[in-house]
């Protein structure tokens, strides 16, 4: 068992405890902070509390946090689409409906339960057992080019381009809408968002720097292609901020309509296609383009010919 305690400062107007805790606890989920008010495991001073039980100026809470034992995560003869591959790192081109790791409810079936087959045990084991080599992620519907790492000293060199923005990273997206200019920049922090907290948003309190650039490729009258290349790399960073500014990927229900207008497309419209970045080992640049995956294609090509036949 470990705790957390936390001192509530005063004065402070009251508010729920499930909401406070949320709110300050940005590494704790919501369902797992209401399992432990619910069982019990969450006290103010002294005595425990139920979720609608009002924070006050001067409370002291106390979270008694069970250790949670991680699953085995399996390795499992899933196919790999390899755009590049030596002993210090492998290029993958994701397909749709891939998780890249283990999380709750997604033990079985990732990229990293089928880089386990493939690479052994030549992962990088910074992130721990249940991201062994991943540096960087896709979401689960985006399609495209993702860098792993087989060891550490290749993962500590692409983290670190990672995190002076210096790797070149180019997606292709559909966007309902047809944009106003041909290019243009989005910068606009993006955090969680306050009441939903599965989703991000743009300039909320505590948002992180955020800047995506975007150029129209193929205008379609009701929808338009385009490119984003990602200055910064937050989390739902393109769907967020095409979403900001009225024009949603298609396909995605979480930043776009709720009812998706072309039947039978699951998830976003939304491919990472280019990563260029400079070789941990050798130093020199190199860069992998994963083509646009069937489903994207196909969809390209009706809206051409839809235009062809106006």
């Amino acid at each position: 068992m470990a705790e957390r305690r936390l001192n509530v400062e005063s004065p402070m107007t009251p508010v729920r405890i499930d909401k406070y805790l949320s709110e300050t606890l940005s590494d704790v989920s919501r369902s797992f902070l209401q399992r432990l008010l619910k069982e019990e495991m969450v006290t103010v001073n002294g005595r425990s509390v139920k979720a609608n039980y009002k924070v006050a100026g001067g409370d002291e809470i106390l979270l008694t946090i069970p250790e949670e034992t991680q699953p085995d995560i399996l390795a499992e003869d899933i196919p790999l689409d390899i755009l590049y591959e030596d002993p210090d790192l492998i290029v993958v081109n994701k397909p749709k409906g891939m998780v890249v790791h283990p999380a709750s409810g997604h033990y079985s079936g990732t990229l990293v339960n089928a880089l386990m087959f493939h690479c052994k045990d030549d992962l990088s084991g910074i992130n721990g057992v249940m991201r062994p080599g991943i540096v960087h992620r896709i979401d689960r519907n985006t399609t495209g080019s993702l860098i792993v790492c087989k060891n550490d000293f290749s993962h500590n060199h692409i983290a670190a381009q990672l995190k002076e923005h210096s790797i070149n990273r180019r997606y292709r997206a559909i966007v309902h809408g047809n944009l106003r200019e041909d290019e243009g920049v989005i910068d606009a922090p993006i955090g969680r968002h306050p009441l939903e907290r599965k989703k991000m948003a743009v300039n909320v309190r505590g948002g992180k720097h955020a800047v995506t650039h975007y150029r129209v490729l193929q205008r379609f009258g009701n929808y338009t292609y385009i490119e984003c290349r990602l200055e910064t790399g937050r989390t739902h960073q393109i769907r967020v901020h095409m979403s900001s500014i009225h024009h949603p990927i298609l396909g995605d229900d979480v930043y776009g309509p709720a009812k998706c207008p072309i039947a039978g497309l699951q998830g976003q419209t939304l491919h990472a296609q280019t990563l260029g970045f400079i070789h941990p080992r050798s130093g020199a640049y190199m860069e992998f383009s994963a083509p646009l995956p069937e489903y994207f294609q196909s969809l390209l090509n009706k809206f051409e010919n839809n235009v062809k036949n106006r």
